[in-house]
Protein backbone atom coordinates (compact mmCIF):
# COMPACT_ATOMS: atom_id res chain seq x y z
CA UNK A 1 0.00 0.00 0.00
CA UNK A 2 3.20 2.46 0.79
CA UNK A 3 4.18 2.27 -2.60
CA UNK A 4 0.78 2.84 -4.35
CA UNK A 5 -0.03 5.94 -2.09
CA UNK A 6 3.68 6.95 -3.42
CA UNK A 7 3.16 6.29 -7.09
CA UNK A 8 0.09 8.38 -6.74
CA UNK A 9 1.89 11.21 -5.05
CA UNK A 10 4.50 11.32 -7.39
CA UNK A 11 2.11 11.54 -10.68
CA UNK A 12 0.04 14.10 -8.98
CA UNK A 13 2.94 16.19 -8.92
CA UNK A 14 4.07 15.20 -11.73
CA UNK A 15 0.89 16.91 -13.45
CA UNK A 16 0.80 19.53 -11.00
CA UNK A 17 4.37 20.34 -12.25
CA UNK A 18 3.35 20.36 -15.75
CA UNK A 19 5.70 17.88 -16.66
CA UNK A 20 3.47 15.39 -18.28
CA UNK A 21 2.16 18.27 -20.20
CA UNK A 22 5.64 18.59 -21.50
CA UNK A 23 5.98 15.25 -22.41
CA UNK A 24 2.77 15.65 -24.59
CA UNK A 25 4.12 18.83 -26.05
CA UNK A 26 7.53 17.40 -26.82
CA UNK A 27 6.30 14.32 -29.15
CA UNK A 28 3.51 16.50 -30.73
CA UNK A 29 5.38 16.67 -33.83
CA UNK A 30 5.54 12.96 -34.61
CA UNK A 31 2.14 12.06 -32.56
CA UNK A 32 0.50 14.50 -35.49
CA UNK A 33 1.96 12.95 -38.15
CA UNK A 34 1.06 10.07 -36.97
CA UNK A 35 -2.66 10.47 -36.01
CA UNK A 36 -2.31 9.82 -32.53
CA UNK A 37 -3.49 12.09 -29.79
CA UNK A 38 -0.77 14.02 -27.57
CA UNK A 39 -2.60 14.16 -24.94
CA UNK A 40 -2.38 10.19 -24.75
CA UNK A 41 1.84 10.06 -24.47
CA UNK A 42 2.15 10.89 -21.10
CA UNK A 43 -0.44 7.92 -20.54
CA UNK A 44 1.61 5.35 -22.28
CA UNK A 45 4.81 6.33 -20.25
CA UNK A 46 3.11 6.20 -16.98
CA UNK A 47 1.22 3.03 -17.97
CA UNK A 48 4.64 1.06 -18.34
CA UNK A 49 5.93 1.14 -14.33
CA UNK A 50 2.29 1.42 -12.78
CA UNK A 51 -1.49 0.86 -13.63
CA UNK A 52 -2.96 2.47 -10.76
CA UNK A 53 -1.41 5.69 -11.56
CA UNK A 54 -2.66 5.49 -15.25
CA UNK A 55 -5.72 4.76 -14.32
CA UNK A 56 -5.76 8.64 -12.57
CA UNK A 57 -4.86 9.94 -16.03
CA UNK A 58 -7.33 8.15 -17.51
CA UNK A 59 -10.02 9.33 -15.01
CA UNK A 60 -8.89 12.72 -16.47
CA UNK A 61 -8.85 12.16 -19.76
CA UNK A 62 -12.24 10.87 -18.84
CA UNK A 63 -13.63 14.01 -17.71
CA UNK A 64 -11.90 16.32 -19.77
CA UNK A 65 -12.78 14.82 -22.89
CA UNK A 66 -15.72 11.99 -22.28
CA UNK A 67 -15.41 8.37 -22.28
CA UNK A 68 -17.39 8.20 -25.31
CA UNK A 69 -15.41 10.24 -27.45
CA UNK A 70 -12.42 9.46 -29.62
CA UNK A 71 -9.88 9.79 -26.85
CA UNK A 72 -11.51 8.21 -24.50
CA UNK A 73 -12.24 5.39 -26.61
CA UNK A 74 -8.39 5.03 -27.54
CA UNK A 75 -7.82 5.42 -23.82
CA UNK A 76 -10.08 2.54 -22.93
CA UNK A 77 -8.38 0.21 -25.66
CA UNK A 78 -4.76 1.21 -24.74
CA UNK A 79 -5.63 0.57 -21.57
CA UNK A 80 -6.79 -3.04 -21.57
CA UNK A 81 -4.10 -3.67 -24.90
CA UNK A 82 -0.48 -2.74 -23.05
CA UNK A 83 0.81 -3.85 -19.75
CA UNK A 84 2.82 -2.44 -16.43
CA UNK A 85 5.83 -3.78 -18.38
CA UNK A 86 8.78 -2.73 -15.56
CA UNK A 87 6.34 -3.71 -12.80
CA UNK A 88 5.61 -7.10 -13.77
CA UNK A 89 9.39 -7.82 -15.09
CA UNK A 90 10.40 -6.89 -11.19
CA UNK A 91 7.98 -8.92 -9.17
CA UNK A 92 7.89 -11.48 -11.19
CA UNK A 93 11.84 -11.84 -12.30
CA UNK A 94 12.82 -10.95 -8.32
CA UNK A 95 10.27 -13.86 -7.16
CA UNK A 96 11.95 -16.77 -9.31
CA UNK A 97 15.63 -14.97 -8.91
CA UNK A 98 15.93 -14.35 -12.58
CA UNK A 99 19.28 -12.18 -13.53
CA UNK A 100 19.35 -12.55 -17.21
CA UNK A 101 16.09 -10.77 -18.92
CA UNK A 102 17.15 -11.56 -22.37
CA UNK A 103 14.69 -10.08 -24.75
CA UNK A 104 11.97 -9.65 -22.59
CA UNK A 105 12.29 -5.98 -22.04
CA UNK A 106 12.39 -5.57 -26.06
CA UNK A 107 9.38 -7.63 -26.74
CA UNK A 108 7.42 -5.71 -24.01
CA UNK A 109 8.31 -2.48 -25.48
CA UNK A 110 7.22 -4.12 -29.03
CA UNK A 111 3.88 -5.41 -27.33
CA UNK A 112 3.46 -1.98 -25.95
CA UNK A 113 3.69 -0.48 -29.05
CA UNK A 114 1.52 -2.80 -30.94
CA UNK A 115 -1.12 -2.45 -28.01
CA UNK A 116 -0.98 1.27 -28.56
CA UNK A 117 -1.40 1.38 -33.17
CA UNK A 118 -4.32 -1.17 -32.39
CA UNK A 119 -5.67 0.71 -29.85
CA UNK A 120 -5.58 3.92 -32.48
CA UNK A 121 -6.49 1.77 -35.49
CA UNK A 122 -9.82 0.04 -33.27
CA UNK A 123 -11.03 2.97 -31.94
CA UNK A 124 -10.79 4.87 -35.67
CA UNK A 125 -13.21 1.56 -36.52
CA UNK A 126 -15.58 2.50 -33.79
Amino acid sequence: MPTLVGLMVAVGILRASGFLDFIGRMFRGVTDIIGFPSELVPLIFIKMFSSSAATGLVLDIFKTYGPDSYIGMITSIMMSCTETIFYTMSVYYMAAKVTKTRYTLSGALISTLVGVVLSVILAGIM
